[in-house]
C-alpha cells in the first residue's frame, strides 16, 4: 500500500500529495493511511472530472446558444441584405427611367430647335422676299410718280396735254385702251375724261362764273392740302358728289367700294383680259358676267373690281365703273395736289377740281360713254 500511494503520489503530486513527520508507529496504521489516502485521491479525481463535466456541459450550451444567436443575426442580416438589394434594384430602375426621360427631353429639344430654325429660316426668306419686292414696287411707283408729275405739269384746261387726254387726239393717233393702263385706281388719271362724256365740248366754248364760296373753301383747303374729309372743301364733296356717286343697292358692299377708294386700293380690270381667278366668297355676293354685284341687276358686267389684296373680284355693270371711276379720277387731282405735283395757278385748280365734280355728278345720275 505504501508503494500505491508513492506511485499514486507521483503521478499526481499536486493533489493530496503530502509526507508524514514521524515515523509510523505499527504495520497496522500504515494500511490505515494508505487506505485514506487513496480514498481522498479517489473523490479528488471524482470530483475533477465531474467539475470538467460540467465544465464540458456549460461549453456546449454555450456553444449552442451562440450558434442560435450567430443564426439569428445571419438571418437578419440576410434579411437586411435582401431589404438593401430590392432598394438598389428599385434605385436602378429609377435611374434607368431618369435616363430615358432625359435622352427624350434632350431629343425634343434639338427637334424643337431644329424646327424653329427651319421657321426662322422660312420667315427670313420670305421678308427678304417681300422686302425686294416692295423695292421693285417703290421703284416702280417712282417712276411712275416721275412720269406723271410731268404729265400733270403740262396739262391745263386751257390747255390740255394730248397725251394724257387721248381723247383730244385725232382719230387717226387716237388708241383704243381698253381698261385701265394700271390696275389701281391711281390710274384712273389716264383714263380718258371724253370716256366720261359722250360729246365733249371744248371749254373754251363754255360759259363759267367762280362760286365766290366754293373758291373760297378751295382757297383754304389748299393754303393746308389734307385728305381728312372733316375740312368744309372734302366735307361739302362727300355729302354733294361722292356720297351719292358711290350709294349702290348693295349697301355693305358700297361702304368697303367708299374706303377701298379712299384708301387708293381699289383695282379695275377689264373680265375678258385675266383668266378667273378662285373665288373666295358666294357667288351671289360677286355677281357675274351677266349680274352688277354692286347693283344686284341683271347686267352685262365687262369689269371686275378686287378691294386691296383680299383676292375676291366683284363684277360691276358699266355704269357702276363709271361711277367709280369718276370718283378715283377726282381724289387722284387732289393727291398730286396734296403731293405738291400740280404748279398750276389756284383758279385754273379750282376749275378742273368741278370739272372732275361734273363728272361724278353726270355718273351718280346715269350718265356714261358707250365705251364703258
Amino acid at each position: 500500500s505504501q508503494a500505491s500511494f508513492e506511485e499514486d503520489s507521483q503521478k499526481q503530486p499536486a493533489v493530496g500529495h503530502w509526507k508524514p513527520l514521524m515515523p509510523s508507529k505499527g504495520s497496522k496504521e500504515e494500511p490505515e493511511t494508505g487506505c485514506q489516502d487513496a480514498g481522498g485521491v479517489d473523490e479528488t479525481q471524482s470530483t475533477e472530472q465531474l467539475n470538467v463535466s460540467r465544465l464540458r456541459s456549460s461549453s456546449v450550451e454555450i456553444r449552442e446558444k451562440g450558434s442560435e444567436f450567430l443564426k439569428e443575426e445571419l438571418h437578419k442580416a440576410q434579411k437586411e441584405l435582401k431589404l438593401k438589394d430590392k432598394e438598389c434594384e428599385r434605385l436602378s430602375k429609377v435611374r434607368e427611367q431618369l435616363e430615358q426621360e432625359l435622352e427624350e427631353l434632350t431629343a425634343s429639344l434639338f427637334e424643337e430647335a431644329h424646327k424653329m430654325v427651319r421657321e426662322a429660316n422660312t420667315k427670313q426668306a420670305a421678308s427678304e422676299k417681300q422686302l425686294r419686292e416692295a423695292r421693285g414696287k417703290i421703284d416702280m411707283l417712282q417712276a411712275e410718280v416721275t412720269a406723271l408729275k410731268t404729265l400733270v405739269i403740262t396739262s391745263t384746261p386751257s390747255s390740255p396735254n394730248r397725251e394724257l387726254h387721248p381723247q383730244l387726239q385725232s382719230p387717226s393717233k387716237a388708241v383704243f385702251r381698253k381698261g385701265h393702263g394700271r390696275n389701281k385706281s391711281t390710274s384712273s388719271a389716264m383714263v380718258s375724261a371724253a370716256s366720261q362724256n359722250v360729246t365733249p365740248e371744248p371749254v373754251s366754248h363754255e360759259c363759267k362764273e367762280v362760286d365766290s364760296i366754293l373758291f373760297a373753301e378751295f382757297q383754304a383747303w389748299k393754303e393746308s392740302p389734307t385728305l381728312d374729309k372733316s375740312c368744309s372743301f372734302l366735307d361739302r364733296i362727300y355729302r354733294e358728289d361722292v356720297g351719292p356717286c358711290l350709294d349702290f343697292t348693295k349697301q355693305e358692299l358700297s361702304e368697303l367700294v367708299r374706303v377701298a377708294v379712299e384708301q387708293n386700293t381699289l383695282t379695275i380690270e377689264p373680265v375678258a383680259s385675266q383668266t378667273l381667278p378662285v373665288v373666295k366668297v358666294s357667288a351671289e355676293e360677286c355677281g357675274g358676267p351677266k349680274k352688277c354685284a354692286l347693283s344686284g341687276l341683271p347686267r352685262t358686267c365687262k369689269h371686275r373690281i378686287m378691294l386691296g389684296d383680299s383676292g375676291n373680284y366683284y363684277y360691276i355693270s358699266p355704269s357702276c365703273r363709271a361711277r367709280i371711276t369718276a370718283v378715283c379720277n377726282f381724289f387722284t387731282y387732289i393727291r398730286y395736289i396734296q403731293q405738291g405735283l400740280v404748279r398750276q395757278d389756284v383758279e385754273l385748280m379750282y376749275w378742273e377740281v368741278m370739272r372732275l365734280r361734273r363728272e361724278m355728278s353726270l355718273a351718280k345720275l346715269g350718265f356714261y360713254p358707250s365705251e364703258m
